[in-house]
């Protein structure tokens, strides 16, 4: 345990320093999505507005607290693009006991394309899943305990609204019975301060951390 406590005051020290400085450019908005939300089919879903829009360098932490009902259950996330919702990038993640986790996009010149699905153990509930951008290195997603999209290019994403569903059907039974899903935007822009993506490698450290822990856990 003495690396993982110097590892973490290894990335806290500078935090410190950088909260002293002026950060005009570092957005954090947080919502609870209650799981009735989820229990909707996509073309009922409520398209809902952020209170800031994230742009430049963004990320977007999910942490997946719903219980589901049934294990054909899903919780699926979208986020979509300022200039227009038929631009957006979609995570779903699966019930017990496969947890089954997909990464899709979409974009107008592409259409939906699923760039990434695990049937079993995709995501992992004791972890939170992490989606970042940067306008230059593309999309990167983490499932709470690996990268599993690099760096893909997906053009200009500035994030303004998001929705969630759960139903393939409208006379599905009902994916989730209890439960949120909390989700944290966080954005800035290194142009203006160099500090302000430093929460992003706080996270990306913190989460590969613990999923490395956990992983390594169960394996023993």
């Amino acid at each position: 345990m003495k690396w993982l406590i110097v590892i973490l005051l290894a990335v806290s020290a500078p935090l410190a320093f950088a909260q002293g400085q002026i950060n005009p450019s570092l957005l954090i908005d947080t919502v609870e999505i209650p799981a009735d939300e989820f229990n909707t089919v996509l073309r009922e879903a409520p398209v809902r507005q952020i209170d800031r829009i994230h742009a430049v360098s963004w990320q977007v932490t999910l942490d997946n607290n719903l219980n589901f009902a049934n294990p054909n259950g899903i919780s699926v996330f979208r986020i979509y693009d300022a200039e227009s919702i038929d631009e957006f990038i979609e995570v779903g993640m699966g019930a017990q006991p496969n947890y089954k986790f997909w990464v899709a996009v979409q974009t107008p010149k592409e259409g939906y394309v699923v760039i990434h699905r695990d049937f079993e153990r995709g995501w992992y509930p004791q972890t939170k899943s992490i989606i970042s951008y940067t306008d230059r290195a593309g999309l990167t997603v983490n499932n709470g305990a690996r990268i599993v999209v690099t760096n893909l290019d997906i053009g200009v994403f500035a994030i303004a609204s998001y929705s969630v569903h759960g139903l393939e059907s409208s006379t599905d039974p009902p994916s989730v019975n209890s439960g949120s899903m909390i989700v944290e935007f966080l954005s800035g822009d290194p142009a203006k301060n160099i500090f302000s993506l430093y929460p992003f490698y706080i996270a990306a450290a913190v989460g590969a951390i613990v999923g490395f822990l956990f992983i390594t856990k169960k394996r023993t």
